[in-house]
């Protein structure tokens, strides 16, 4: 292969600048394992040790120390994905019950096994509405208080595709729908619209939404997370064609990162889905048996047929999400739920008594967490938040005069000295 490339060696086929190349020496003095801990431990005391009320995207919920030791175990810990079936069955069945968890809980007939996050989840659906809607358009129709993260993975998910990614507006925290009636047209292929939003809103008009993509058939796309899907109304009843968003809030603390994307969709595209499915079958004695009935990878098929070229292993973080949501059960999922609502009520009630502040901002329905004004405050929202963190509380600004608090089961010991800390710094 090289003398047909004409080199005469691997190295050649890389270009690599001088200023980073190898040149043999790592440059790491050599030290006893004792020593590497005590160094270790001393970097990590310099850690700042605040109370997190951070949300957009990334959720703390109290993960039961079942979830750590079933998955924990190594036939699951040291396991790559499940390609023989003979040997993993029961990691395979516990990708089954995850796959059916989701079709419970969006009203969807298909789900597949695992994505990497929320945000490549909203990339793999643009893609897939590129592959099946028959007329032409290239637009992808998203709002524009998408978050970064999200919105920065969507381009690159698209580049190199026909796509193009525009923004329609937000009013109260949620969808402007005279502003999206005006920008969806017969070049849109997919509208994208969550909830809760970015801020926390509850999206009172999903099935809007869901009639203006339908009126030039592109697809809606509906953004969630696993544990407001176990409160919010069903996906599939308000008209969504495929759901996206983050599985990770179960079974995983808050990593600010790291994450599994949730997909399920219609019977319709269940050859377009990215990925894998797992699928329950019979074997040789009729017995049950679950195997991979669809890998629509490069490797398994066709190029020109291939759907996606995903191949990291998320199975283990998905399969702790399954151990959660069954360690909950239905009610259990419901009260978190419920309870998210409830919290982000009673916690903006309280900051909104504190003079020259006021939560939430937007007149909604709030999941988890929810924007807070400090516009008739002394100070703006960047100088409250270094005053919070003073005190020992972390929370996100949103621009110069907004701050975002989200409160779950995990920080609400806290949220008496939040308020009483945001009461001082914005004295």
């Amino acid at each position: 292969m090289l003398d047909d490339i004409g080199v005469d060696s691997e190295a050649e086929l890389f270009d690599i600048p001088d200023e980073v190349a190898f040149d043999g020496e790592l440059g790491i003095e050599q030290r006893s394992e004792r020593a590497v801990v005590s160094e270790l431990r001393e970097t990590f005391a310099q850690n700042d040790d605040l109370v997190e009320f951070l949300g957009r995207g990334h959720y703390s919920h109290y993960v039961p120390s079942l979830v750590d030791n079933l998955s924990a175990r190594s036939e699951f810990l040291t396991s790559y994905t499940q390609y023989q079936p003979e040997i993993t069955q029961g990691f395979l069945q516990a990708l089954f019950e995850y796959q059916s968890i989701l079709t419970e809980l969006t009203g969807l007939p298909v789900a597949n096994a695992s994505m990497y996050d929320a945000a490549t989840a909203l990339g793999e659906a643009a893609l897939l509405a590129e592959r099946v809607r028959a007329a032409s358009g290239s637009t992808v129709l998203v709002p524009e208080a998408l978050r970064e993260g999200k919105r920065e993975t969507l381009a690159n998910y698209v580049d190199g595709s026909q796509l193009t990614v525009e923004t329609y507006p937000y009013e109260e925290g949620t969808v402007d729908t005279d502003a999206l009636a005006d920008a969806v047209d017969d070049e849109t292929v997919l509208v994208y619209a969550e909830t809760p939003t970015v801020a926390g809103a509850v999206e009172p008009a999903l099935e809007t939404v869901a009639d203006l993509a339908d009126d030039t058939d592109a697809l809606f796309a509906y953004g969630s997370d696993i544990v407001a899907l176990g409160l919010l109304e069903e996906p599939a009843a308000v008209g969504a064609d495929v759901v996206v968003g983050e599985a990770a809030s179960l079974g995983l603390p808050a990593a600010d990162g790291m994450g599994t994307g949730l997909f399920a969709c219609r019977d319709d595209f269940l050859r377009q889905v990215p990925g894998r499915l797992v699928g329950a079958a019979e074997d040789e004695s009729s017995r049950r048996a679950f195997t991979l009935t669809l890998q629509t990878r490069e490797q398994h098929i066709r190029k020109e047929r291939a759907t996606s070229n995903i191949c990291t292993n998320q199975a283990w973080v998905a399969l702790r999400t399954a151990m959660h949501a069954a360690t909950l059960g239905a009610d259990g999922l419901a009260d978190l739920a419920d309870s998210s609502v409830r919290r982000a009520h009673g916690l903006a009630a309280e900051i909104d008594e504190i003079d020259g502040v006021a939560a939430p901002v937007h007149d909604r329905h709030h999941f988890r967490e929810f924007q807070v004004s400090v516009a008739d405050a002394p100070v703006d929202a960047s100088e409250t938040a270094a005053g919070l963190r003073d005190h020992g509380y972390a929370v996100h600004t949103v621009g110069d005069q907004r701050l975002q608090v989200c409160v779950t089961e995990t920080n609400e010991h806290a949220t008496d000295g939040l308020v009483a800390a945001l009461q001082e710094v914005t004295a």
